[in-house]
């Protein structure tokens, strides 16, 4: 599998050419919906086994083989190369397929109202393969203990079609907000807690579910301690019934980090006591902030490190958005929220006005800006091949439990075509 930037000019022919493929194998791998119109600086991934590099300057059968894992010899025979010529700059020598590492997987699927939409059916259908745990949200915990779930109907039988464990993912949301007053009655009236552990436990059974996933956000930070003690309590019952407990945490890049997102969540605890755990390695770039990358991974880096210090790294799995915002400009505080778009409709937007994509090295991650037919200015930051392939190196190199999307039915084809390509999906079922 390999990753192209488009350049200027370039022609979806000529880039088939370039790779020994067809333009229909690139075009149905990328989805792509005008395929005689791409986007200068759109990154496609080329759908083929292995990969193949053009030598640059400077470079020797010695120095490529490195970044490849491989023997000079195994470089030189493969590519039926005299091992003693000095190689043409442009020349294009064949990699073949690493091999692929185990992960975990996860996605958080969230249907609302009265029934799974058919958009969400179809993506849990057409994602579960890749996934080791389709991520149910969120059974939304009351003042009393009990439970108020979401539609599931049809996700279980799409789960186990795949070999898919399920998630039930416990939140303290209350009105569509995270409330501290209700964290604070979960976690410090036992009552509450005594019939929130029996409901979950018998939804788990009825359900069919594998891990019990606590999202508790913005919760009071002398809740801290009595957070630990919680999850130390579910745990325990947990474990009786044969079910895991994971947590979701904040990106936090320090044990003294302040602000309410922040402070109740105890890495070092939380690695301790829960299977794995979640890092919400995102939203750096959100709704109502200033454009930027949502997910930038030097940002991400830093959570992730300070993570290590505190938890093992095969309890880690890596936060991943697959979304991207459109911003307004000039971006004002308190003012217009920026929409939300998938990879896709980024692609789309940047065609239809004629916009060029550019990358941001240090945050890794693709950006454009353009006009509107109004004579309004837009930023959008988003996802695309390269930076995903930017969080699967970073699993890679740091070797993290797996990765955790957020969230599914917004299409990102890229993405399941790399993590495919170069790791082995876990399945629990």
């Amino acid at each position: 599998m390999q990753i192209h930037v488009v350049e200027q000019g370039q022609t979806l022919y000529e880039i088939a050419n370039t790779y020994s493929t067809s333009v229909t194998a690139i075009s149905q791998a990328n989805e792509l919906h005008a395929p005689d119109s791409l986007v200068v600086g759109q990154a496609l991934v080329i759908p083929i086994i292995g990969r193949f590099y053009f030598v640059q300057q400077g470079d020797s059968l010695y120095s490529i083989a490195q970044q490849f894992n491989m023997s000079p010899e195994e470089l030189a025979r493969i590519n039926q190369f005299p091992i003693g010529n000095i190689l043409p700059v442009g020349y294009r020598l064949y990699i073949p397929q690493q091999p692929r590492r185990s992960i975990q997987s996860a996605a958080y699927i969230e249907p609302m109202g009265d029934t799974v939409s058919q958009t969400l059916i179809n993506a849990a259908t057409r994602n579960s393969p890749y996934l080791t745990y389709l991520s149910i949200f969120s059974y939304n915990v009351n003042r009393d203990g009990t439970l108020t779930p979401p539609p599931v109907n049809g996700l279980a039988a799409i789960a186990e079609e795949n070999n898919t464990a399920l998630m039930l993912v416990l939140t303290n949301l209350e009105e569509g907000s995270f409330s501290a007053e209700l964290g604070h009655i979960i976690l410090t009236v036992q009552a509450v807690q005594n019939t929130l552990l029996d409901s979950v436990l018998n939804v788990a059974e009825e359900g069919g579910y594998t891990d019990i996933h606590f999202d508790f956000e913005f919760l009071r930070a002398d809740d801290r301690e009595a957070y630990n003690a919680f999850l130390r309590k579910a745990k325990e019952r947990f474990s009786q019934a044969g079910l895991m407990l994971s947590t979701a945490l904040a990106p936090k890049t320090s044990g003294t980090q302040s602000g309410q997102w922040y402070e109740a969540h105890d890495y070092a605890a939380h690695g301790e006591i829960a299977d794995f755990v979640v890092l919400m390695t995102y939203e750096w770039g959100y709704s109502y902030g200033p454009p930027l990358a949502v997910s930038p991974l030097n940002e991400v880096r830093r959570v992730v490190e300070y993570a290590l210090t505190e938890m093992p790294s095969e309890k880690i799995m890596l936060g991943q958005n697959l979304y991207g915002y459109d911003w307004t400009l000039p971006y004002e505080e308190g003012g217009e929220a920026a929409r939300a778009v998938s990879p896709q409709q980024a692609i789309t937007i940047a065609r239809e006005n004629n916009a060029e994509i550019q990358f941001d090295p240090g945050s890794q991650a693709p950006f454009f800006i353009y006009t509107d037919g109004e004579g309004n200015q837009h930023e959008v930051w988003f996802e695309d091949a390269r930076s995903i392939q930017a969080k699967f190196n970073l699993i890679k190199e740091l070797n993290l439990r797996g990765i955790a999307y957020w969230k599914l039915g917004l299409a990102f084809p890229q993405n399941w075509l790399l993590l495919n390509d170069q790791f082995e999906v876990e399945k629990l079922v």
